[in-house]
């Protein structure tokens, strides 16, 4: 790999992560009573994200439909099998409830992730059109209509927010 390229996936996780923090923020200071300062966390997490798609498709890793699929599912699947059991185990040890709990909500719900991408591949020529519902605490991910219970967190279906 270049030193460009590296660069590049640097910069890429860079900008991503700015513009998952700037909205956390953006939440923040909603909740504080401060939109005006909200908005501009949100306006800069779009700057961040332009960035990053830059970058990503400077690195040529934006390919078709299908081949986007084949890299989301091979992602998801690192995470859960990979990823995120050593980072479950070393929370436990460390008595890191927090870090635990966060850990073992991603990898629950990575799997569902991997599956519906795998789903999604299988039937690209012919994908029903399905809404998709998530939950605002774990990230639990479902088609159609939330369930009354999240099967992941326990939260209720008012935690779910269906995706536009």
């Amino acid at each position: 790999m270049s030193k460009t390229d590296a660069n590049l996936q640097e910069a890429f996780a860079g900008e991503s992560q700015a513009n998952r923090k700037y909205l956390a923020f953006a939440k923040q200071a909603e909740k504080d009573g401060y939109p005006q300062a909200a908005k501009l966390f949100r306006a800069a997490a779009e700057a961040e994200t332009v960035h990053a798609h830059a970058h990503l498709r400077a690195l040529g890793a934006v390919g078709t439909t299908a081949e986007n699929l084949r890299d989301a599912v091979s992602g998801e699947t690192h995470e859960y099998k990979e990823m995120y059991p050593g980072m479950i185990e070393l929370a436990r040890e460390e008595g890191n409830k927090p870090a635990e709990r966060s850990f073992s909500y991603a990898n629950e719900v990575e799997q569902i992730h991997a599956g519906l991408y795998q789903k999604a591949l299988d039937n690209l020529d012919n994908l029903e059109e399905v809404d998709y519902h998530v939950c605002s605490v774990c990230g639990y991910t479902c088609e159609k209509e939330p369930p009354d219970k999240c099967p992941v967190c326990g939260s209720g279906a008012k935690a779910f927010f269906k995706v536009e």
